[in-house]
Parts: C-alpha cells; sequence; structure tokens
C-alpha cells in the first residue's frame, strides 16, 4: 500500500481505539507501512492501560463501544493533565453536523468519518500532530541561544550539548514553551509532574537546581530566574 504520505524523523506511536478488530488490523497496517508505531486497544479500560504503560503520541478512537462510548473516554482524558494534549481523532460513522460538533466539543481535535482511505487517515494524523507538537513543525524550540530538538530530545547551548535527566527535561520543555510567565512550585508541579502525582513542593526546587547547574554548561544559567516569594520563570537575557 503506497500511501503517498510523508512523515517527519520522528515515528510516532499510535494508540487505535476501536472494538471492530478487522478496523484496527486495517489501521494498524497502514501505520506500519507509513513508518508509523501503533498499538491497539478494544476499549475503554484496554486504552487507559495502554496510555499509562506507553504514553502515545495520538489516539485514534473510535465513537461507538461497548461500556464506556469513545466520547465518553475523550472527556476524561481532557480532564486528566496527564493526557489533556495528547492528540485524538474521532472516527465514527455519524455524519450529521450535530455529532461533529459534539466530538469537537468534547475534546478532539479532528473527526473521521468512515470509511475512509489509509491516505486520508495519514494525511489527517499528520496535520494534527503538526499542529501539537511543541516547536515548529521539525520539533524544533529556540530561546535565546538555548535549542532543544523535540524529536531527538537534544538540547544544544550554541555547539554544547546538555545532558538532562526524563524530568528536568520536561521542565525545562515546559518553561521552554512558556517564556516570561512567573510559575508557583504547585503550578509547576502541576503542568510537569501532573496533578495526581503526590510529591512535595520542595521537588521543584531540587530539579530546578540541577537543571541550572545543567543550563551552566552551556552558559544559559541565568535564563531560569527566580522570582522571589513568587517562583520561577524562564526568560532569555538580550
Amino acid at each position: 500500500m503506497d500511501t503517498g504520505i510523508a512523515l517527519s524523523k520522528k515515528q510516532p506511536l499510535v494508540l487505535v481505539v476501536d472494538d471492530e478488530a478487522a478496523i484496527c488490523d486495517m489501521i494498524q497496517l497502514a501505520l506500519e507501512q507509513a513508518g508509523m508505531r501503533s498499538q491497539a486497544a478494544s476499549n475503554a479500560s484496554e486504552a487507559l492501560v495502554c496510555i499509562s504503560d506507553n504514553r502515545p503520541d495520538m489516539i485514534l478512537m473510535d465513537w461507538m463501544m461497548p461500556g464506556v462510548s469513545g466520547i465518553e473516554l475523550v472527556r476524561r482524558l481532557r480532564k486528566d493533565f496527564l493526557t489533556e494534549d495528547i492528540p485524538i481523532i474521532m472516527l465514527t460513522a455519524r455524519v450529521t453536523e450535530d455529532d461533529k460538533v459534539s466530538g469537537l466539543e468534547a475534546g478532539a481535535d479532528d473527526y473521521l468519518i468512515k470509511p475512509f482511505s489509509p491516505r486520508e487517515l495519514l494525511a489527517r494524523i499528520n496535520a494534527v500532530l503538526r499542529r501539537s507538537s511543541p516547536g515548529n513543525e521539525n520539533g524544533q524550540l529556540t530561546v535565546g541561544k538555548l535549542h532543544m530538538d523535540t524529536f531527538s530530545r537534544r538540547v544544544l547551548s550554541g555547539e554544547v550539548e546538555i545532558h538532562l535527566g526524563p524530568t528536568d527535561y520536561r521542565l525545562l520543555e515546559f518553561f521552554m514553551t512558556h517564556t516570561g510567565r512567573v510559575y508557583s512550585r504547585s503550578q509547576l508541579l502541576d503542568r510537569v509532574w501532573g496533578s495526581n502525582v503526590y510529591v512535595e513542593e520542595r521537588t521543584v526546587d531540587v530539579h530546578i537546581r540541577r537543571l541550572r547547574q545543567a543550563l551552566e554548561k552551556g552558559g544559559v544559567s541565568a535564563y531560569l530566574q527566580t522570582a522571589r516569594g513568587h517562583g520561577y520563570r524562564f526568560l532569555a537575557e538580550d
């Protein structure tokens, strides 16, 4: 199957949630031949386990499923900090305007009516991923002298590579996409660690200190500023 769709350098992981095995198989084959990775779930419970075990870059969600419907699962995912920003495309045979509006208002990023071609599916996936990825369409973030490639997860300050652990990387990525504004420790815990993760606020200070030490090697530690009594901000100096 030649889809004719060019993909980015990153191989996205797509979760296919549909109770019809034949549809899951068809979609997974199309994804595989387009160079994407995939996993499948037949209901909401299986989908939540897949998301917890291996967070996907994209979810293809069938509207009508036994038990919890696809649209209810979308609403649930949008209420959870850890899953609120995962791009979701609804797959459904519903064709009325009210149905489309309901799906989008529930939090879906796009809407694809069955039956659809693999080419159209992949075009929609790529379009949504481009809109939702941090940085530009190639996953590049730049603040002052600091550069982050969110596809390869590399951080550079000029020619100096800055090595970060997973949590420090997420913290820096958040700061680089939310520059200038002051965030309190509790806000950072919610936005970086997740509202359902119970850690003390001083944990933020530990990671801020580690991140500053890492940024110091690239000469950009001054970007990470302390607003005394309020929290932290990230801002490139002139």
